[in-house]
């Protein structure tokens, strides 16, 4: 059957990145290990692919200064083509695709080969790819390598069998004993399980907090903790080691934001992704989650939901408390690599080398 396409282009000065226009996939082929030329720059400085409302179509967007002339291609055909800034919408593409991809060809440079950042599924709402993004140097954070998630408790079959397509050969589960026995991981037969527990031992649950302020001071104080609390050390030096292991490493918690939310961030920190990009695909999670959290505040009373309401949100100062504990208590991001994440310079090049195109 052949599919129709229609293409609506348009090319807008593009700002920086928001938490709304998130959703992007970003990666190409490594560079080949036989000895040749350097592999050609990507001129590209910004690209998304956004799933819109209408199953089979999808926003695509980029910024690529210096060439004439990009072309779209899915499926092994153009789609859409613009120039050194475009936008366009592509439509009439298999609905039910696992994750459709795109291949962004300019006239000169190398390629990005993209999707939507988010992985749709049944059972959970904040799956999505950990990668794709553009470093500070001119680098891009692969796609389809390291994914991040909420709670995996209620993935249904058809969810199990698109995961095991998607390639996930390894879970590390963030949480805590207590939530691991009440909501155990469901994961694709053959995965390897791994239990990471962040918080193990701490009493950063134990007390609810009954004023707004704080359930504000519980997450940032807890975001410190992830950060120099002995458990969580060791639980991200155990994550962090696996991530050059090979692709579909997939690293989660409950509502996939806090625990993982800082796991995202290191991550993407190390390998030279700037701050204010970290933090846009921290906050992403509000909009991931937002009918989620919206059910849960509304089956409390108007009080109860003021105090409950920062427990459910990811707010840029929760991100910047865990950053500040870095510089307080390790002086440096690098250190904290070093002597937090075990991530000396030879694994920090290993991290870069398998992670980074």
């Amino acid at each position: 059957m052949t599919h129709m396409t229609r293409v609506r282009t348009s090319a807008p000065a593009l700002g920086a990145l928001s938490a709304a226009a998130l959703l992007v996939a970003l990666a190409a082929p490594t560079a080949s290990a036989h000895p040749g030329p350097a592999p050609a720059r990507i001129p590209f400085t910004q690209a998304t692919v956004t799933a819109a409302g209408t199953p089979g179509t999808y926003e695509i967007s980029w910024q690529a200064p210096g060439t004439r002339h990009v072309a779209v291609r899915a499926g092994g055909r153009t789609v859409a083509s613009g120039g050194p800034t475009g936008k366009v919408t592509v439509t009439g593409l298999p609905a039910h695709a696992d994750r459709q991809w795109f291949d962004l060809v300019p006239d000169h440079g190398r390629g990005l080969h993209l999707a939507d950042r988010l992985i749709k599924l049944d059972g959970a709402v904040n799956f999505r790819d950990a990668g794709g993004y553009r470093t500070r140097d001119g680098h891009w954070v692969k796609m389809g390598e390291v994914y991040r998630s909420d709670a995996l408790d209620k993935l249904t079959d058809a969810d199990l069998a698109k995961l095991k397509r998607l390639g996930i050969t390894t879970d590390y589960d963030l949480r805590t004993a207590t939530e691991r026995g009440s909501a155990p991981d469901r994961v694709p037969a053959g995965t390897r399980y791994v239990v990471a527990d962040v918080l193990a031992g701490s009493d950063m649950t134990t007390t609810m907090p009954t004023t707004e302020a704080g359930a504000v001071a519980m997450m940032t104080d807890g975001e410190k903790f992830m950060v120099s609390g002995a458990t969580a050390k060791s639980a991200y030096r155990k994550v962090f080691s696996g991530l050059t292991t090979g692709n579909g490493t997939l690293f989660h918690c409950t509502a996939g934001k806090d625990r993982t939310g800082w796991a995202n961030a290191a991550l993407l920190t190390a390998l030279g992704v700037p701050r204010d990009t970290v933090t846009a695909d921290y906050l992403a999670s509000n909009d991931y989650r937002a009918k989620a959290n919206a059910a849960a505040l509304a089956s409390m009373t108007p009080e109860q939901a003021k105090v409950y309401k920062p427990l459910l949100d990811v707010r840029a100062e929760y991100l910047n408390s865990g950053f500040d504990e870095v510089r307080d208590a390790f002086g440096s991001f690098r250190a904290y690599e070093k002597e937090a994440l075990g991530l000396d310079a030879r694994g920090l090049a290993e991290l870069r080398r398998e992670l980074l195109v």
